[in-house]
């Protein structure tokens, strides 16, 4: 296993670290048996998010008697400083430890990014739960290029997680950024949310980047465990072949793949077009139907009501048929 040092924070955090998400699939003594695996075979970073349903739970219940071995980080969409403390209080009770190595402030928007920093925002709970030892470092998670960029700005993220893989690097050039800034970056959804079957040339490709600090794929089972492993442990740049892979990757997902780059946005109805997407990529690929179907149905306004006016599809860099997408995405979800 290789490792690096995770920006500024200063940890040592193995490349390929463990995504949380997929927990929320088996149990608690499967949850127990994949934590000690991790151990054996130096994988010492783990992703979680109080949006995860029991996913802290899990962890906190496989992680006794070996936290010690981890660098255990999760996340809050908390935006006020009373919320994000008993957030913070709730992951720490759930995780069973006396700390968390790394709390991030969940995806938020530009404009929420600016409520979080104003008195009584969320990052006045961060820093002062930093203070008091409870957590240990703060970062930042995004979907969108645009808050990737704002928070390389901010002296407080000591760490960025942002989609990279395969099809999405519309944030290449800020991963870059990232390594200047000595600000940890952590790449999400390698498998692009599941849309890319090929794992093995999807961990090649994150593998054989320097500007990747840390993946996090997702991991429900020893055996995926074992594929991850294998792919990661080769570092070198890919061969003509594999980038050939990578390639035909790109060309088979084409222009029906959201990229969740937001530039789609605003939409005339207040439809968040990049979440309907990133639900239906956790319905149909993730095995977590009933929690896609839980956020999708919270959301204000969902695929149902698009009006189909194209505003969106003029701004898609990738020239996605998003009304066709949409209509679909409304009849998976049922409304």
């Amino acid at each position: 296993m290789e490792y690096r040092t995770l920006g500024k924070t200063g940890l040592t955090v193995s490349r390929m670290g463990f995504g949380g998400i997929p927990i929320q699939r088996i149990d608690r003594e499967g949850t127990r048996e994949l934590m000690h695996l991790l151990k054996e075979a130096g994988v010492n970073y783990i992703d979680t998010a109080r949006g995860y349903t029991v996913s802290e739970e899990y962890l906190g219940y496989g992680l006794e008697g070996i936290r010690e071995h981890f660098v255990l980080a999760t996340k809050s969409m908390a935006r006020t400083a009373e919320a994000m403390a008993a957030d913070i209080e709730t992951s720490l009770k759930n995780l069973r430890t006396d700390y968390i190595d790394l709390y991030q402030l969940h995806n938020p928007s530009l404009a929420q990014l600016e409520q979080v920093m104003a008195p009584g925002g969320a990052l006045e709970a961060l820093l002062d739960a930093r203070e008091a030892g409870k957590i240990r470092h703060i970062g930042l998670t995004a979907h969108s290029a645009q808050v990737f960029a704002k928070a390389l700005e901010l002296d407080w993220v000591e760490t960025v997680m942002f989609p990279y893989n395969i099809v999405e690097n519309q944030g290449a050039d800020l991963v870059r950024q990232c390594a200047e800034k000595n600000v940890g970056f952590i790449a999400m959804k390698p498998l692009a949310g599941g849309a890319i079957e090929d794992a093995e040339i999807a961990m090649r490709f994150l593998a054989a980047d320097p500007g990747v600090t840390v993946a996090i794929p997702g991991m429900a089972s020893p055996e995926e465990l074992r594929q991850n492993l294998a792919a990661f442990s080769r570092t070198e740049p890919l061969s003509p072949e594999e980038l050939a892979r990578c390639q035909a990757i790109r060309d088979s997902l084409g222009t029906q793949f959201c990229r969740r780059c937001n530039y789609c946005a605003p939409c005339t109805q207040g439809i968040s077009i990049p979440n309907v997407f990133l639900f239906e990529g956790y319905l149909s690929r993730y095995g977590l139907a009933d929690w896609a179907r839980g956020r999708y149905n919270a959301m204000e306004k969902t695929a149902s009501d698009c009006i189909g006016c194209g505003a969106c599809e003029t701004r898609c860099p990738y020239h996605l048929p998003i009304r066709e997408m949409m209509r679909s995405a409304a009849e998976k979800f049922g409304k």
